[in-house]
């Protein structure tokens, strides 16, 4: 039996927060106590790009890949990942089926004089390095334009307040728990701006044969959150969706029914294709492979009218 733990993170404050709530769970549901478990900052490919989009230099990997290696190369015993930024097919020899309780998942909108979105002026630019994001936002204000921003979130409202934009868009966990919310303009619903899927949840991967680890895992990982990670998820895999492909996806479980509504746009973001279903939360495996099926029928029907 290992005597400590390792936790392999980005090094970034947002994700280093994440890892301590990993830390904490663990601690609070095992033997383990504070100083048996060491958390290592991994500097990833996706922390290195500055100026370009993920999709043109490797999409949603960069984020995880390097992290995914200390994992198996037996460095970290967990890999803690924003389940957002990992890619839908699971590396082999690893295993995610972990997850932490969802935060919240809406987009929020930072803008000079704490204005709203209906309150920009005309053909503001808004950053978002998203092109689902941008495509929302459009659909709400089509004169708004886009402009790419990338980095941190302290980096991206130093941008903005350099007046490089007029506004950014942002999830609202990493706002709170950065401490911004002060700098807040407006949280949009999630029937405002569908969120990514998985946003605001928190994954913790590890080796598949690490039988330790799994048993820890499973003490801690939250049931609705872990089917509902699953049912977004499914979407994209069907989907096949990666940065480039602009996809929202958000679930919420109501009595004994699994909500789930997602949207799908065309590659220049004029076309939106969108679908809602429930179903019993029992039957979650099979609900994102009918949505996704849906919405991938609804595109293809389009291009052929």
């Amino acid at each position: 039996m290992k005597k400590k733990i390792t936790i392999g993170s980005r090094g970034s404050k947002l994700a280093l927060i994440y890892a301590h709530k990993a830390k904490e769970k663990i601690i609070s549901n095992t033997d383990f106590n504070d100083e048996d478990i060491f958390i290592k900052p991994i500097v990833t490919k996706g922390d290195q790009v500055h100026n370009e989009r993920l999709s043109e230099v490797g999409g949603k990997g960069l984020f995880s890949s390097n992290i995914e290696k200390e994992l198996l190369y037996k460095n970290i015993d967990i890999a803690v990942h924003a389940l957002k930024d990992m890619p839908t097919i699971e590396t082999a020899g690893l295993l995610t089926e972990s997850f932490l309780e969802r935060n919240d998942p809406r987009e929020i909108l930072v803008a000079k004089n704490k204005k709203k979105l209906r309150e920009l002026n005309l053909k503001s630019v808004i950053g978002t390095s998203s092109f689902r994001r941008e495509f929302q936002i459009k659909k709400l204000r089509p004169d708004i334009q886009c402009k790419l921003i990338r980095g941190n979130v302290d980096t991206r409202i130093k941008k903005l307040k350099n007046g490089m934009y007029d506004a950014i868009i942002l999830s609202f966990i990493g706002m709170k728990y950065l401490e911004l919310e002060h700098e807040i303009s407006e949280i949009f619903s999630t029937d405002e701006i569908i969120p990514s899927a998985g946003q605001g949840i928190i994954a913790l991967q590890c080796r598949e044969k690490d039988e330790q680890i799994n048993s820890i895992l499973k003490k801690i990982n939250h049931n609705e959150t872990y089917k509902r990670a699953y049912v977004e998820r499914e979407i994209l895999r069907v989907l096949e969706g990666d940065c480039e492909t602009a996809i929202g996806v958000f679930s919420k479980i109501d009595g004994d029914k699994l909500v789930v509504e997602a949207e799908l746009f065309s590659l220049d973001g004029k076309k939106r294709f969108y679908e809602k279903k429930s179903s019993k939360i029992s039957n979650f495996k099979y609900l994102g492979n009918d949505i996704g099926e849906n919405l991938k029928m609804k595109s293809k029907n389009s291009y052929k009218k």
